[in-house]
């Protein structure tokens, strides 16, 4: 039986933010999977596929709902879940490597909210990969993420960079 399961007094609600950012992921995945099925990759088709998804397909405005507002709580809960593992010192000896491990999630999470961000390409998702691919260009040879996305004149992005960003999310 549960209820008579012993729990050491120092483990609290706060021990759950790795579990709630798992549960986060897993519902990211299934609503990531369920939208492919509509949306068109293009920078002439995503917005527009994005608005069918919201106003046409059946239930599509409540999955893409949720895809956004879990992919909002799972980095929430991912940064509160690094902080209290780094105020408790669960990185030190001998779990290091599992707060490596946590880091690279950490930085990935953060590469598939940005990327995901923009595959809407309405004027927030323009914007967002504008200012992503610009702060990458301070970083010396263009940067790591500018030579991911195609760019013409630093100012348009070519057909090919939709594509790439779209791989890049559904890749990490």
């Amino acid at each position: 039986d549960i209820t008579n399961k012993y729990v050491p007094p120092r483990v609290n609600i706060f021990y759950c933010l790795g579990g709630i950012t798992l549960a986060c992921f897993l519902v990211q995945v299934a609503t990531g999977f369920a939208m492919t099925f509509y949306y068109r990759p293009t920078v002439t088709e995503a917005f527009s596929s994005v608005q069918y998804i919201m106003t046409e397909a059946n239930f599509g405005w409540l999955i893409r709902l949720v895809h956004r507002w879990s992919a909002s709580m799972m980095v929430l809960m991912m940064i509160l879940h690094v902080f209290r593992v780094y105020l408790t010192g669960g990185f030190k000896n001998p779990c290091e490597l599992t707060w490596v491990t946590g880091v690279v999630l950490a930085v990935l999470t953060a590469s598939f909210d940005v990327t995901g961000y923009s595959l809407p390409w309405d004027q927030i998702g323009y914007w967002a990969v504008k200012i992503v691919t610009g702060v990458s260009d301070a970083i010396p040879k263009e940067g790591i993420f500018s030579e991911r996305v195609d760019r013409r004149d630093k100012e348009t992005i070519k057909r090919s960079g939709e594509m790439k960003l779209v791989f890049s999310h559904l890749s990490r």
